[in-house]
């Protein structure tokens, strides 16, 4: 683990704290291409009964730009990294972390590395991994992500246009994906593009069977990014897990369904001991 200034952890990722100061802490944590901006619609109505933390992963939002580095960021580590550095900043204990997307993995490596810091973990539109294996469906091909990784690199913009959509879901709510695609935009493409391979490269299958917190699989019925069967698969790999399934659609569940998103994250959280 590499050594951290610890007085500027709150800026280095735009931490922001609301809620009941005597609540159980809720800790909530963005996907790729995003900020914390994200959790608009559910974080006013968790902070009702719960402590609530908010931040932005290095690179993105309002986070502090001159601390990314290459090297830390270039896989899920950095990020994991990060994540416990939040804590041991805010002296946070018992902590329910929820993670979208690829930060559910990020939450995955934290919980196996201080299992004490965590009550909870929720894991929202998980995947340890986004290519098919033998025998495991992760919904890309490698030929398929080698074409995003590839179209990426060459034109974010078109990139971020093309792709919002597809993940977000929701055609007849063209809006939902306009705003991803700005999110998109206004992320440094270079950082974009390492985050990119992080993230579509990662494989965390192995690391599921080593968490030991009560989680959560909560995912959406339909998920282009993450089907089904990945819901499965983190479900059946991770101990005494949960799972729920949202009747909703799309890889964004906290803007396209916000209520049921909220009331399934209330619901397991109220439960942490």
């Amino acid at each position: 683990m590499s050594r951290v200034d610890i007085s500027g952890v709150r800026a280095r990722n735009n931490v922001v704290v609301t809620g009941r100061d005597d609540g159980p802490v809720v800790m909530l944590s963005h996907g790729f291409g995003c900020d914390q901006n994200m959790w608009r619609l559910i974080a006013p109505d968790l902070a009702r009964d719960f402590r609530v933390v908010l931040f932005d992963h290095v690179g993105a939002g309002r986070s502090d730009l001159s601390a990314w580095r290459r090297e830390r960021y270039a896989s899920l580590d950095g990020y994991a990294d990060d994540v416990l550095e939040i804590c041991r900043e805010l002296d946070l204990s018992r902590v329910v972390f929820v993670g979208h997307s690829v930060s559910a993995m990020i939450g995955v490596l934290a919980a196996i590395r201080e299992p004490n810091r965590f009550a909870q973990l929720i894991l929202l539109a998980p995947s340890p991994r986004y290519i098919d294996d033998d025998g495991y469906r992760g919904g890309f091909s490698h030929a398929d992500i080698d074409e995003l990784l590839q179209s990426l690199e060459s034109n974010y913009l078109g990139w971020s246009a093309a792709m919002a959509p597809v993940i977000m879901g929701n055609p007849d709510r063209p809006e939902l994906g306009e705003e991803l695609t700005n999110s998109f935009c206004r992320t440094d493409p270079d950082i974009a593009r390492v985050f990119a391979r992080a993230t579509f490269l990662s494989d965390n299958r192995d690391d599921l069977a080593r968490v030991r917190v009560p989680t959560l699989v909560l995912d959406c019925r339909h998920d282009a990014i993450a089907p089904p069967e990945v819901g499965d698969f983190v479900h059946a790999q991770i101990p005494g897990s949960a799972r729920r399934t949202l009747a909703a659609t799309g890889h964004c569940p906290q803007l396209s369904a916000p209520q049921a998103t909220l009331e399934a994250i209330a619901a397991f959280a109220s439960t942490a001991r």
